[in-house]
C-alpha cells in the first residue's frame, strides 16, 4: 500500500514536524508499506518531495532552494507573494506540486506527522475526508478538541472534574486595560505563581511561567503568548541587528515572519531590518504612538511587532506542584481503549516548553511514575475516561501532574504525539512489546478502522482494512524466516555502554523496519574476564541511557507495567503476533542462537558471525 508521509505544514511546529516524517519514512515497515514523501511548506501548497531531501538536517536546507535564501535563512512565506509560474518554478527544484484531487493517484493512505494549527485541529483532515483519503489520527471532532487548550480544560473537567484555577485573558480586554488591573484580577482568580499559554499551539510553543509579583514581567509574558514582540529604542541600538531579525524570522524562539506593523506586512528579514531602522533610529522624530510605535518605558521610540498567526487571547493556569508525566492511549483493534505506562517526566527546569522538550538534555524520562502503584493506576484511569469521553480514537496522549497529595491533574491532549524514534508514544508501546516500526502500522490500521467508524466510505475503507490485516498476518507469518542479527551493545565501561547503545538503538531501528532481517539485542555486560550476555526485549531498547538498561536487567518488572501488558495483548498479538519477551541471560553461543549475522557495536569484541553492514 502506498503511504503519503504528510510533513512539514505552516505551523510554527514544522522542523518537529519534519523529524516526525523523516522518522516515519525511516521506520515504516517495508513489507507493507510504500511510504511517498509529502512536503506540505509553509503557504501550504503540497508538493511531492525528492526522497533525497528527506534526510536535510531542516526544511530551509532545501526550501526555500538556497538561490532564494540571501543573507538569512527563511521560510517560504518570507518571499511574499509569488505568481503562479514562480512558484512552481520554486516547487519543481525540490519536487512536484501536487493538489488534492490528485492524492488518490498517489496514495491511499495520508500519514500525518504536522503538528500545530491547520495541521491536528482538523483542517487537513477534512480536506482529506473530502476527497475520500483515510488519514492517520482521530477524527475531525477528536483533532478540534486536541488542538483547543481552553475548549479541553471545560471538557475535561466535565469529564472526570478538573482541580485546577484556570482563566482565560482575550487580547482585547489586555490592550483596553491597565495592566496593574489586569495582573491583580489574574492573581485573584488563579493565584500566582501561574503558567501563560497560547491555547492553540502544540509542542509547548508558547509558554511563559510567572513566579514573580511583576506588572512588567506579567506584560512580556501576556505579549509573548500572544506573539507580540515589542521592539525599544535602547535594544535595537545595543544588538546585532541582523542577527535579530534572523531570530524573529526563527520559529523556535521569534515570533515568525511575515509580521504586521502598523497595518503593514512585512514579509522579509532585509525588509524588517530597513523597516525598524526607519522607525526607531536615534535621529528619528520623538513622541506618537499607534499600534506600532511606542514610547518606550527605557526612553525614546520602539515598535510592536504582531505575528501574521498571533493568538486572540491566552490561557492562564494556576501552577500545579507535583511530578509531571505523560500517558498515552491506544486501541485495541475491536476499538477498545488501553492506556499504557505513564512516564514521568524529570525536568531541570521549571517549565517544560519547546526548547526543554526538543532541544535540550533537560528532562529524564522514567516509566512508570514513582509513586505507588494505585497512583499510577488512578493515572492510567483517568487518561483513559477522557480518551474516551472526548472521542479522540487511535492514539493520544495526555499530560498532567500528580500533586504531593495523591490528586492526578490533566491537561494538553496531544492526538498527534511527536514522532522521533525517542519520543514518549513509542517509549510507552515498546512496554507493550512493539517497536517503532509495529507502532507506525498501529497508527496506520487503527486509523483506517476509526475511519469507518465514522460512516463515510465504509465499503471502501472495510475493504482496504481487510487487506492490511491479511498483510499483516502474513508478516507475522514470515518474521522466523528472515535473517536474524545479533545487535551487540554494552561493554566493560559506562563510556562505552553509552556509545555503543547510541549506535544500538539506530541499527535496532532500520533492521525492524527492513523486510529481510530480524533484530535480536544482545547487551554485554561485566568484564572481559567475567563477561554477561542479555537477550534483550524490545522495550529496553527504548530507554535514554545504557545505564536505565543496566540497572532494568536486574529487576523485576513493575505490576503496573504487567498489568498494562494484559491488558494490551490483544493489541501486541495482533501486531506483532507475540506477547511481550523477558530478559534472558544466554551463554556466548545461546546469544546468537537462530541468527545469520551480527552487528557488533562495542569497541574491541569479536564476533562469532559475519558482520551486517548497517
Amino acid at each position: 500500500m502506498k503511504i503519503g508521509i504528510f510533513f512539514g505544514g505552516p505551523a510554527r511546529e514544522r522542523e518537529i514536524s519534519f523529524a516526525g516524517g523523516k522518522t516515519a519514512m525511516e521506520n515504516i515497515d517495508k513489507s507493507l508499506f510504500e511510504p511517498i514523501p509529502v512536503f506540505v511548506d509553509g503557504c501550504g501548497n503540497f508538493i511531492l518531495l525528492n526522497p533525497e531531501l528527506v534526510y536535510a538536517p531542516s526544511i530551509r536546507d532545501f526550501y526555500p532552494p538556497q538561490s532564494y535564501q540571501g543573507d538569512y535563512r527563511i521560510y517560504s512565506e518570507s518571499l511574499g507573494q509569488m505568481s503562479d509560474d514562480e512558484l512552481l518554478t520554486m516547487i519543481s527544484t525540490v519536487g512536484t506540486k501536487i493538489s488534492p484531487d490528485k492524492f488518490s493517484e498517489h496514495f491511499k493512505f495520508a500519514f500525518i506527522a504536522m503538528h500545530g494549527p491547520a495541521c491536528e485541529d482538523g483542517s487537513i483532515q477534512g480536506l482529506l475526508e473530502w476527497y475520500g483519503i483515510p488519514y492517520s489520527g482521530p477524527s475531525l471532532l477528536g483533532s478540534s478538541i486536541g488542538i483547543d487548550k481552553i475548549a479541553q480544560n471545560d471538557l475535561i473537567k466535565l469529564a472526570i472534574g478538573l482541580d485546577k484555577k484556570t482563566t482565560t485573558l482575550t487580547r482585547a480586554y489586555f490592550e483596553a486595560n491597565d495592566s496593574t488591573k489586569v495582573f491583580e484580577e489574574i492573581k485573584e482568580k488563579v493565584g500566582l505563581p501561574f503558567v501563560v499559554k497560547a491555547p492553540h499551539q502544540g509542542s509547548s510553543i508558547g509558554v511563559s511561567f510567572m513566579k514573580k509579583d511583576s506588572v512588567d514581567d506579567f506584560e512580556k509574558a501576556v505579549k509573548q503568548c500572544l506573539f507580540i514582540r515589542e521592539v525599544s529604542e535602547n535594544e535595537w541600538n545595543s544588538v546585532d541587528k541582523h542577527e535579530f531579525v534572523q531570530r524573529m524570522a526563527n520559529l523556535d524562539e521569534g515570533i515568525g515572519l511575515p509580521v504586521s506593523m502598523n497595518g503593514e506586512v512585512i514579509y522579509h528579514p532585509t525588509e524588517l531590518l530597513e523597516k525598524l531602522d526607519e522607525i526607531i533610529a536615534p535621529s528619528a522624530p520623538r513622541g506618537g504612538t499607534s499600534s506600532s510605535h511606542f514610547n518606550s518605558p527605557y526612553g525614546g521610540r520602539g515598535a510592536t511587532l504582531i505575528s501574521m498567526n498571533s493568538e486572540d487571547a491566552v490561557l492562564i493556569e494556576g501552577f500545579v506542584k507535583g511530578q509531571e508525566f505523560s500517558c498515552g492511549v491506544i486501541q485495541t483493534p475491536d476499538c477498545e481503549s488501553v492506556a499504557l505506562p505513564p512516564t514521568e517526566i524529570i525536568a531541570a527546569v521549571e517549565v517544560f516548553d519547546f526548547k526543554a522538550k526538543y532541544q535540550s538534555s533537560a528532562t529524564r524520562k522514567k516509566i512508570p511514575v514513582d509513586t505507588s502503584l494505585e497512583n499510577n493506576q488512578q493515572i492510567q484511569h483517568d487518561v483513559k475516561a477522557i480518551f474516551d469521553a472526548l472521542k479522540f480514537g487511535v492514539c493520544t496522549r495526555i499530560d498532567g501532574f500528580l500533586t504531593p497529595d495523591g490528586r492526578v491533574i490533566l491537561h494538553d491532549p496531544n492526538t498527534i504525539p511527536g514522532m522521533s524514534p525517542t519520543s514518549l508514544i513509542f517509549k510507552q508501546m515498546a512496554e507493550i512489546g512493539m517497536n517503532v516500526t509495529d507502532a507506525i502500522t498501529y497508527f496506520i490500521r487503527q486509523s483506517i478502522r476509526e475511519r469507518i467508524r465514522a460512516s463515510k466510505n465504509t465499503f471502501k475503507f472495510q475493504k482496504l482494512l481487510d487487506k492490511l490485516d491479511a498483510a499483516i498476518a502474513k508478516r507475522i507469518e514470515e518474521i522466523p524466516n528472515r535473517k536474524g542479527v545479533a545487535i551487540i551493545f554494552g561493554g566493560y565501561s559506562p563510556e562505552i555502554q553509552e556509545d555503543s547503545y547510541v549506535k544500538a538503538r539506530k541499527a535496532f531501528g532500520k533492521l525492524a523496519a527492513s523486510s529481510e532481517y530480524r533484530p535480536v539485542p544482545i547487551f554485554l555486560s561485566g568484564t572481559p574476564e567475567n563477561y554477561r550476555l542479555h537477550r534483550l526485549p524490545v522495550n529496553l531498547m527504548f530507554k535514554e541511557f545504557a545505564e536505565d538498561v543496566a540497572k532494568l536487567i536486574e529487576q523485576p518488572v513493575h505490576p503496573l507495567i504487567v498489568q498494562t501488558r494484559k491488558n494490551a495483548e490483544k493489541i501486541t498479538l495482533h501486531f506483532t503476533g507475540k506477547l511481550m519477551e523477558e530478559i534472558k541471560e544466554v551463554s556466548r553461543e545461546e546469544s546468537h542462537e537462530g541468527c545469520t549475522y551480527s552487528v557488533v557495536c562495542v569497541p574491541n569484541v569479536g564476533a562469532d558471525l559475519p558482520i551486517l553492514e548497517i
